[in-house]
């Protein structure tokens, strides 16, 4: 045992691994079923992302507001705008379609011109009464139907903004669904199950175009889109990462196995999902592709050091044997700084991010321990590499590439600091053109239809992402005060004269409604009633808002009269002005609501997104400096050099300031999927920095501490395996770019292009900064020599490590 441990850490390793071949297959077929068994807990999201921490105070509200009056997204609203919708025979189609979705269990509630009922004064019972709007027995007569449409547009002002636009003449039904089931699988079932096919039905009989839209219906569709798309993206990310293995490497066997490794780091990334109970998000949906693109270049890495050793000696046993202990520090170094990447989304306090964190860092580095135990165990098997699979280490166009990258280095670096120089100005400058977006549905697919059908009821109705007002008056049956109304009144006009919003809706509506009745429905006396007014029609008013299933209010006063809602929606290109928004409206409840009287909440789902985006950009900074941080420790690990470590960021901050300086110019915003961009592509990037450390401290003590030599010896060991590894992360990460979501394509897009800039900065300015420091870097005290002994064994006793004796 003591033997065993002076040859070197690595290098038992490989020798563990080579005598225990079928051992170690074993163990991770018995991983692999154990993790399969975990699928079963895999579950879709039923919820929206939210980016903020249960204590902050936007949660706090928006949970309080929920308390009192639910789930505020369980309105799915169908529109049409079509000049024969009041015909005999599409007005039976609609009330068919609507009677049936009525009969579902998860409907609540629906209000529709077919069953519109409007108040009635009843002097006997001193209350007002709900009577049918439309005669269904008359609904044949094309002449009582435009007398009919006619009434509602100039007549009943109570609906207007909720049923039609009097502008353009569409009209809309609003279903409520039970807000116990909008976030549970139940809506899913009954939004594809139910909803959809009798849409279809009604589309088909009277050729009329439907427009269907709402938050359950948004949020059903969306996911739905997310999964089918995980399959497209597992698929295609391993087509391409295999296809350009295959293109560098030239062996039908070696791409073979590096497609078993990563089909099994798939395997297990669904596995941690299942075992950790996680739900599947827009996030976490993305971890089996990215296990794919970031597991392809482990095995490019281990596969070409395997054939640099195989083409220098030709002994297969030996070049197995050295992967490992040559290399294996290197790959664990790279592997490491990739998971700190990702793991630094669980200091984010954010249950979407730590839980997209935790599982795509433990997979990674799963990649790493899979990678390291199966490429020699496979390759054992086999027979050694041929002439052809050789001849990557010398392609023409690839040589001349890196050729004229280390004669640039060694002649003109004055250049590369000059155009690193450039480059920089040219990123802060994007940089200040930068702008942040709180759009909820931004990043939704646009060419998908449920989008279309956001952009029409936005067009006709002012938008669908719902801004909630809560007032809390501090008594029982405070709200049905007439001073109240009239302070919500004056609020709810300061909300219309808002562009970005639309016309509010609330128990006021209700109470003017009550006037109009009381007046024989003249719409002339649609307003609050006077202080001589309100003893009889306010008492008419309460009498009508008794809880019933019919009544449509019931959602805007809670059970004790306390608390009071007004709702609004707002456009989704408003996102970016909705802190303004916020803070017109909150200057106007302040003034109008004394806070010793009245508490006001301002919430809804659209503004605690727009506040999770400004908690992530809050937050970016601080996950960056800690990946900074960790990377940092890891190179002081391998260095005893604070300006080694300065070097090794510079290189990695370029390109993510390339990137950000292009989104300002290219006009991308900053939203939760462009966040993210900047710590995955850190973790990835600084990957070919540490190779790059790392071979160069092997060198430097294989060439005497000579600093060129070694620099030079470095790039020509290390440099084509950067560029591979490159390569493949930036095809791979471009897959996600044939997603229909906008902030996938964003995501995919962007950390290509980073990638890309962090090759050929790890590749040009590294050296550079190497080379034109050596006088300090180079010292051989700032060293910590390593304890790995390479031992140097004849081939018979080689061979002998893994019984394949010639």
């Amino acid at each position: 045992m003591i033997k065993w441990f002076s040859l070197g850490f690595w290098e038992l390793i490989a020798r563990i691994v080579l005598r225990n071949r079928i051992l170690m297959l074993s163990i991770i077929a018995a991983i692999t079923v154990f993790l399969a068994l975990q699928w079963k807990n895999i579950h879709f999201t039923f919820t929206e992302a939210n980016m903020l921490p249960d204590d902050n105070i936007a949660n706090v509200e928006y949970n309080a507001f929920l308390n009192k009056f639910g789930e505020e997204g369980n309105l799915i609203i169908i529109g049409v705008k079509d000049s024969t919708f009041f015909t005999p025979k599409a007005y039976a189609a609609w009330s068919k379609l609507m009677n049936t979705i009525k009969k579902n269990q998860e409907v609540d509630l629906v209000v529709s011109l077919n069953d519109l009922k409007k108040l009635q004064k009843n002097e006997a019972l001193e209350t007002f009464e709900l009577v049918p709007f439309v005669d269904e027995s008359k609904a044949l007569d094309s002449k009582y139907l435009q007398t009919i449409k006619k009434e509602l547009f100039n007549d009943l002002p109570f609906y207007e903004g909720l049923l039609f636009n009097k502008r353009s003449g569409s009209v809309r039904s609003a279903i409520y669904m039970d807000k116990k089931i909008v976030n549970t699988k139940a809506r899913k079932t009954f939004v594809l199950e139910k909803l959809i096919p009798a849409i279809t039905t009604f589309e088909k009989e009277t050729k009329i175009d439907l427009r269907v839209s709402g938050m359950p219906y948004i949020r059903t569709l969306n996911a739905k889109t997310i999964t089918d798309e995980i399959s497209i993206f597992i698929g295609a990310s391993l087509l391409i990462t295999s296809l350009l293995f295959f293109f560098f490497f030239r062996s039908f066997k070696a791409t073979l196995i590096s497609i078993v490794i990563v089909v099994i780091g798939v395997m297990w990334s669904f596995g941690f999902l299942g075992l950790f109970n996680y739900e599947i998000t827009i996030l976490t949906a993305l971890v089996p592709s990215l296990i794919i693109v970031i597991g392809i270049p482990n095995c490019i890495f281990l596969t070409n050091k395997y054939h640099q050793e195989f083409k220098v000696h030709r002994n297969k046993a030996k070049a197995l044997q050295r992967v490992t202990t040559k290399i294996g520090m290197a790959t664990l170094m790279t592997n490491l700084t990739t998971a700190i990447g990702f793991a630094t989304f669980v200091a984010s306090n954010n249950n979407l991010l730590l839980e997209f964190g935790v599982v795509t860092s433990i997979n990674i580095m799963a990649l790493f321990f899979l990678s390291l135990i199966l490429i020699p165990i496979f390759h054992s098997y086999l027979n050694p590499p041929k002439e052809r699979h050789l001849k990557h280490l010398d392609r023409g166009s690839v040589k001349k590439f890196m050729d004229w990258i280390l004669k640039t280095i060694k002649t003109n670096r004055f250049s590369i600091y000059v155009a690193s120089i450039a480059l920089l100005i040219f990123s802060i400058i994007g940089i200040y053109e930068m702008r942040i977006s709180g759009s909820l549905i931004e990043d939704m697919p646009k060419k998908e239809a449920f989008f279309q059908d956001i952009v029409f009821f936005e067009k006709e109705f002012d938008g669908v992402m719902p801004l909630e007002i809560m007032i809390d008056t501090k008594r029982k049956k405070g709200v049905m005060k007439l001073s109240t109304l009239k302070r919500m009144e004056e609020l709810e006009t300061a909300i219309e004269e808002i562009p970005e919003l639309s016309k509010p809706i609330s128990i006021v509506n209700l109470v003017k409604y009550s006037k109009q009745a009381y007046y024989n429905g003249n719409p002339d006396y649609y307003e609050l009633p006077t202080s001589q007014e309100q003893a009889f029609i306010l008492s008419y008013a309460k009498n009508a808002t008794a809880n019933s299933k019919e009544n449509l209010m019931k959602s805007y006063v809670d059970s004790t009269g306390q608390y009071a809602r007004i709702t609004t929606f707002m456009r989704d290109e408003s996102g970016d002005q909705i802190a303004k928004i916020e803070a017109e409206i909150r200057k106007k409840a302040d003034k109008l609501f004394p806070k010793e009287r009245y508490n006001v909440i301002i919430t809804g789902k659209a503004l605690v997104f727009q506040k999770g985006t400004g908690y992530l950009l809050d937050n970016l900074l601080s996950s960056l400096i800690f990946a900074f941080f960790l990377t940092a420790l890891l190179i002081g690990f391998m260095f005893r050099s604070f300006k080694m470590i300065l070097v090794s960021i510079i290189p990695n901050l370029l390109p993510l300031f390339l990137t950000a300086g292009l989104m300002g110019f290219l006009d991308i915003p900053l939203k939760p999927s462009t966040i993210l961009v900047f710590g995955i592509a850190f973790g990835l990037s600084v990957d070919d920095t540490l190779r790059f450390l790392s071979q160069y401290r092997e060198e430097l003590k294989k060439n005497n501490w000579k600093i060129k030599k070694s620099v030079y010896a470095t790039f020509n060991e290390s440099g084509l395996s950067m560029f591979y590894t490159s390569i493949v992360l930036f095809f791979g990460f471009s897959v996600f770019m044939l997603s229909s979501f906008g902030g996938t394509i964003a995501l995919g897009g962007l950390i290509s292009l980073t990638l890309l800039f962090g090759m050929l900065s790890n590749l040009m300015l590294l050296p550079a900064l190497v080379l034109t420091l050596n006088k300090t870097l180079a010292n051989e005290q700032e060293f910590i020599e390593p304890k790995i002994d390479i031992i140097e064994r004849s081939d018979e006793e080689i061979d002998s490590l893994t019984n394949d004796k010639k």
